[in-house]
């Protein structure tokens, strides 16, 4: 006799239809942000997340900041779109919001705005990194760290660090 042979697959037709309505509908809650700040070049859109549970996350940021009422005019136009097109069955609740401040710096713009504060970086390679942004180009940013060599006065170095090796970025607060 031969043996029995089972293979199970983890495939759901279910789960998969689930992820590309998710992916839809932050799409479409992608447009309608780009829509409502298009006149207002100092904002921009972050990261649009709908989860599972009904919750739609809209992080939106300001070249120098963003307030309350732009956000309330975000969610306003959104959840009136939203709901006009009926692109959402189930009741969900909509949060949007600018980035917390222990957030990671996902975007160019977001890395430009917090040039001369602290950042902690983590690499690609598993090390740390950590300095004061002055600077940034099209595909990395400048950093100065402190060398801290042992017997050695502290000194600052530039470093130029890629952002193809950077896997996370905060900015670090000081309480001084």
């Amino acid at each position: 006799m031969s043996p029995l042979l089972f293979y199970q697959s983890n495939y759901s037709p279910d789960i998969n239809r689930e992820k590309i309505l998710i992916m839809d509908i932050e799409k479409r809650v992608t447009e309608l942000v780009e829509e409502k700040i298009a006149d207002r070049p100092d904002l921009f859109l972050v990261d649009v997340k709908m989860h599972s549970n009904g919750k739609l996350i809209i992080l939106v940021d300001g070249d120098k900041g963003i307030g309350v009422g732009d956000c309330a005019q975000i969610s306003r136009h959104v959840g009136f779109h939203l709901e006009e097109e009926n692109v959402l069955e189930d009741a969900y609740n909509l949060e949007v919001s600018s980035p917390g401040i222990d957030s990671p710096l996902t975007l160019p713009r977001q890395y430009l705005k917090n040039i001369g504060r602290q950042l902690a970086m983590k690499m690609a390679d598993g090390s740390k990194k950590e300095g004061k942004l002055t600077g940034m180009t099209e595909d990395a940013i400048i950093i100065e760290e402190i060398s801290k060599e042992k017997g050695k006065k502290a000194e600052a170095i530039e470093s130029v660090v890629p952002l193809m090796q950077i896997t996370e970025t905060k900015v670090l607060i000081s309480f001084k």
